[in-house]
């Protein structure tokens, strides 16, 4: 496990502490004899004898731990027994096998008895387990079964938002306390935020074992099928400590070491996130483990035009020019160093290499739109208006999904825009706009509370409407056309404009 001290780590050096009664359980027979025989013998401070013990009878080991998270239900002694078993683990990695052998052996499965205990609701004994569950999936010779992994899998991605939702509504009361001025109020913010300060929330917990488990590949891709990759970059853009900024950020680097996923990642929109953190960040470690992503999502992708579009997306989210800041700054670390100029060089060279489109393209799918020059210039939709429609309108398709789910009134302006401009410039546009259902949202911004939105919503559907006119016109002037081809003009004769 990684080095970072959680509230985990605290609460169990106060756990070994403690004592059992293990007699008081063997005289009220909730524990057999040989449990009773091996447990009292192994619950010593000497890392000796419990080594000795181990070997004399591991068998009896597996035994007896399973049988005592069995056959006990009080959760201080609970905690007392996963405690003693990640000390042992922790000890030696190979003690995993103890476990699997033993499973093997009864023919059960290793995994039940301690994935039920993440059903507990004391926040130790499921982390603990969760801990435990880890360095068993990480450090034994099998792999973790498909059931049992998605399952696990599942339950830290719920942790892990289950954690941040709460720090959040924590901080939200810090920050509202905050604001009265009074000495007694002040001081009981203080002492609310000392309380529930990220640090001492099991945030860090459920992150190290994500770190963990995503070092091996198989379960790598398990972890994105359960939506992974979302729930991660979801807490990311929230307000969390340094410390957790790192864990998650290593998952998301170790995920990264995959090429298959390396291409794939963008997608979610990593580094428009990434780069927002690096522009904010003080902690050394934090820049280093984006530098490092960064570095992946263009040196481990296999195809060309992802790696191509990666780069192009780091110029967009201004990480050129966070790359120059950090030139100035003197690193130990010459990891940091290299990466920084790795990073500068095939950025510059993106740069030359960027085609408007290319531009226009890495802004939509970023999904941050704003008044970049590709958009107001006439040239660019009048030669490219027509590959919006490329990739069974991937382009189009996201600048609809804008205006359906975007609350910046930045975005919704600048896809209304771009969506008139579309219209106007490629013939049969008006129709596939209405069937992306594009049509319907930009009416439904006629009516926003932001003056900009309505202004480009409102043009936009001018520009929709212009569309159609044409068209009409045309067909009711080849109506009017006589066998001599000459028109008729009759007065009085309006076309109707149907939007």
């Amino acid at each position: 496990m990684l080095a970072a001290t959680s509230v985990l780590q605290q609460q169990a050096a106060d756990i070994r502490n403690q004592r059992i009664n293990w007699q008081s359980y063997f005289q009220s027979q909730m524990i057999s004899k040989e449990d009773y025989d091996f447990i009292a013998a192994f619950d010593s401070s000497d890392a000796k004898t419990r080594e000795n013990k181990l070997k004399e009878n591991s068998h009896q080991a597996a035994k007896t731990f399973l049988n005592l998270l069995g056959h006990v239900s009080k959760d201080q002694t609970i905690q007392y027994i996963l405690t003693m078993i990640d000390d042992m683990l922790q000890e030696d990695r190979s003690r995993v096998e103890i476990f699997r052998e033993h499973s093997t052996r009864k023919r059960e499965s290793v995994w039940g008895p301690f994935l039920n205990l993440l059903n507990r609701q004391d926040g130790f004994i499921m982390n603990m387990t969760s801990r435990i569950i880890a360095k068993l999936a990480c450090w034994s010779h099998d792999l973790m079964e498909k059931t049992d992994l998605q399952f696990y899998l599942t339950w830290l991605k719920d942790q892990l938002k289950l954690s941040f939702d709460a720090l959040q509504d924590r901080t939200d009361l810090h920050a509202g306390l905050e604001q009265d001025t009074a000495v007694e109020q002040a001081k009981e913010a203080n002492e609310l935020h000392e309380l529930f300060n990220p640090n001492n929330e099991y945030i860090q917990s459920v992150a190290r074992c994500l770190q963990m488990m995503l070092r091996i590949d198989e379960y790598r891709f398990a972890f994105v099928s359960v939506d992974g990759i979302s729930t991660l970059l979801s807490v990311l853009s929230g307000r969390v400590n340094f410390q957790v900024q790192y864990q998650l950020i290593f998952c998301l680097w170790v995920l990264t070491f995959n090429p298959l996923l390396a291409e794939k990642m963008n997608k979610f929109n990593v580094i428009p996130i990434l780069a927002d953190i690096l522009s904010d960040s003080v902690k050394e470690k934090v820049t280093r483990i984006i530098l490092a992503v960064f570095r992946n999502l263009i040196e481990k992708v296999e195809d060309g035009q992802v790696a191509k579009e990666h780069c192009i997306a780091m110029v967009q989210c201004k990480v050129l020019k966070q790359l120059s800041i950090l030139c100035q700054r003197k690193f130990d670390d010459e990891d940091i160093t290299d990466d920084i100029e790795f990073l500068n060089d095939k950025l510059q060279a993106s740069v030359q290499d960027l085609s408007s489109f290319d531009e226009y393209s890495t802004e939509v799918k970023s999904g941050r739109l704003e008044w970049s020059p590709v958009h107001k210039s006439g040239k660019f939709w009048r030669e490219n208006a027509s590959r919006l429609n490329e990739k069974n309108y991937e382009l189009l398709r996201i600048l609809v999904h804008l205006l359906e789910t975007s609350k910046d009134p930045l975005v919704l302006s600048v896809a209304s825009f771009d969506i008139g401009e579309y219209v106007r410039h490629y013939p049969r546009g008006k129709h596939i706009i209405e069937q992306l259902g594009g049509k319907q949202r930009v009416m439904q911004l006629l009516g926003h509370e932001d003056p900009n939105v309505r202004y480009e919503a409102l043009l936009a559907v001018q520009k929709l409407m212009v569309h159609n006119w044409e068209y009409l016109g045309k067909q009711l002037e080849k109506e009017q056309t006589g066998a001599s081809g000459a028109p008729t003009n009759k007065p009085g004769v309006q076309v109707p404009a149907k939007a």
